[in-house]
């Protein structure tokens, strides 16, 4: 095995490793929160609810990522849950996006889809958006509850979201590492509420 030899780049990783580890300890702080959403995501599906997700760039891989978690599963073997990504369907967002414009590609989905009662996920490192303010506008006249992941506060998407948790991080990716533990730590809460199954669904 070639020896690796030490580069003076080595502290631009660690900068990296420091950023996302102090992102992810402002969770411990915001953990009853996170228990909280799932509590509210459990009764929504409960009653037939929908969870919709929705984000830009990499946080649009998040929402897809919360979204396969709830359809497939996390850690046990459970029913598989209503759940969508308005960042999935690229017939839809393209078509949207080249009749009403950029900012609407979001808010018109949740238009057609989003009932009173369901869950509205938003996933943005600075809270400013355009495309997913305007989901959340579409989402609060319809009465569908708001949950935003966002970068530090306040910011205008944490304002106008029925909750919101906000990661203190000093550049996006380490937000970006921080919401991506969020959802984890979300759909672990969410399979404590959801009851085993033994039957595994192919």
């Amino acid at each position: 095995m070639t020896a690796i030899e030490p580069s003076p780049r080595v502290g631009v990783v660690t900068d990296v490793i420091t950023h996302a580890h102090d992102a992810i300890g402002s969770l411990h702080r915001q953990s009853t929160r996170l228990t909280a959403w799932a509590e509210l995501v459990h009764r929504s599906l409960g009653r037939g609810g929908l969870v919709l997700a929705a984000g830009n760039g990499g946080s649009a891989t998040h929402a897809d990522h919360l979204v396969g978690e709830l359809v497939g599963r996390f850690r046990r073997e459970r029913l598989p849950q209503r759940a969508v990504s308005l960042v999935a369907d690229h017939g839809t967002l393209t078509a949207v996006g080249n009749d009403y414009g950029f900012e609407e590609i979001f808010a018109r989905q949740v238009g057609g889809l989003a009932r009173a009662g369901d869950v509205l996920v938003l996933l943005s490192t600075s809270g400013r958006s355009r495309n997913l303010l305007r989901a959340a506008e579409e989402a609060c006249r319809r009465d569908v509850t708001v949950l935003a992941l966002t970068g530090p506060a306040p910011n205008p998407l944490a304002t106008m979201s029925s909750d919101a948790l906000s990661v203190e991080a000093p550049d996006t990716a380490s937000i970006q590492d921080a919401h991506h533990v969020a959802v984890h730590a979300l759909c672990a809460a969410l399979d404590e509420l959801f009851p085993a199954t033994t039957e595994v669904i192919p």
